[in-house]
């Protein structure tokens, strides 16, 4: 059967998969910057003779494995390969060796994953009919995502998948399993850059100023009540402020606050009406102080959307792989990925992969600098996309 096919396909390539892993984990690079990255994994798929393109965003790889009947149906497959500006921490052989970069979000599992699972599709390629396209995105970790700037230079083209399939690490999940969820799944971000420009003076004579600290702390908490007052209170929204620079001092008011977070959600109307409620609201506010507020919403990823019925034929396919015990429901989350910008275009569903062992003290979350996997879950990451590849052109 194709299933103990993959399987034993899956074993065979561990450990040259594992290694690829491990060279790209030592080895990060952040967004918009994967020159070299760009270059192993086209190296990669050189040696499998897959043909690809390389240089879609820049540093993005695209790669095509022709079944018989090429032209009948096509699909896609996608893994984003950038890192974080984190110092990695860890005491491995395969230690980041390039300071202040890590691969703390699974970048590297997802780029081995789908080589992986590119030499195991390669293979049985007389066993299927229809193409896989295989999708090596860029800058998944900045604005404005590596996914948009690949679709608008036409990776969703010539040929054209009919859907899209993603996996992203998920460390609370333990290895052997994988989640889904169908529908809205992760949400949209939005990057909030405010500037709020008063007066400053002598802390003693505040009546001489026009304190834009005081102006701050009003708009911080006013903002507050768009999320608890004018959202539905079904649509899970977050306003959060992580950074406020206020440079004065014990007795100083400064002449300007600057203030950065983040504003997320699941509506996309809902998520432009609260962009001019915010503004509105923090404007008025800080004129009525006598004061003046620049209110700068740069627009991120939309929310991430799993098809229903794709969700449910993967989900299917998966525990056909795993057994049904190891396939787990996923509940929303806030953080946001680019992702997002495929599932919009086209039926794209994205799963948690589980890499967290308790037993080995493997426990820590992504974006941390003690972030790292089980590495047995390349073995189960690679054959199940490629089931899941397999299945969804025979679909």
């Amino acid at each position: 059967m194709i299933k103990e096919k993959i399987k034993q396909l899956a074993s065979e390539n561990h450990n040259e998969i594992l290694g690829i892993r491990r060279h790209i984990h030592a080895n990060p690079e952040l967004s918009f910057q994967e020159v070299e990255t760009g270059k192993y994994i086209a190296a990669q798929l050189a040696e499998l003779t897959i043909p690809f393109e390389h240089g879609i965003a820049d540093n993005g790889v695209v790669g095509l494995i022709k079944g018989k009947n090429p032209d009948k149906k096509t699909i896609a497959l996608r893994a984003d390969i950038d890192a974080l500006p984190i110092t990695e921490i860890n005491e491995v052989e395969y230690k980041s060796k390039n300071e202040g970069v890590m691969h703390a979000c699974g970048h590297d599992v997802h780029t081995a994953s789908l080589l992986g699972a590119a030499r195991i599709l390669n293979q049985i390629k007389d066993q299927f009919e229809g193409t896989i396209k295989l999708i090596f995105q860029p800058a998944e970790e900045r604005l404005p995502g590596g996914a948009s700037i690949m679709i608008k230079e036409g990776v969703l083209l010539n040929p054209a998948p009919i859907s899209i399939i993603g996996q992203h690490v998920h460390p609370p999940l333990e290895v052997g399993k994988v989640g889904f969820r169908a529908g809205a799944y992760m949400a949209s971000a939005d990057e909030l850059h405010v500037t709020v420009k008063g007066r400053g003076g002598h802390g003693a004579l505040p009546q001489d100023c026009i304190d834009p600290i005081v102006i701050t702390a009003h708009i911080i908490t006013a903002l507050q009540q768009i999320i608890s007052r004018r959202c539905n209170p079904i649509t899970p929204s977050v306003l959060t402020f992580g950074k406020i620079i206020g440079e004065g001092a014990t007795n100083v008011i400064p002449n300007e606050v600057k203030l950065e977070g983040t504003f997320r959600t699941f509506d996309e109307k809902w998520r432009l009406e609260a962009h001019q409620l915010m503004k509105k609201m923090a404007t008025q506010m800080a004129e009525s102080m006598g004061g003046e507020c620049d209110f700068e919403v740069r627009k991120g990823y939309p929310f991430l959307f799993n098809n229903e019925d794709l969700t449910a034929n993967t989900r299917h396919f998966a525990e056909q792989y795993l057994g049904k015990e190891n396939v787990v429901d996923l509940p929303m989350r806030m953080t946001a990925e680019d992702f997002s910008y495929y599932s919009h275009e086209i039926p794209g569903v994205f799963y948690r992969l589980g890499t967290g062992n308790v037993a080995k003290g493997i426990t820590s979350p992504v974006h941390t600098n003690t972030f790292n996997i089980d590495e047995d879950a390349l073995e189960l990451s690679t054959g199940l996309m490629a089931w899941l590849a397999f299945n969804e052109l025979k679909s």
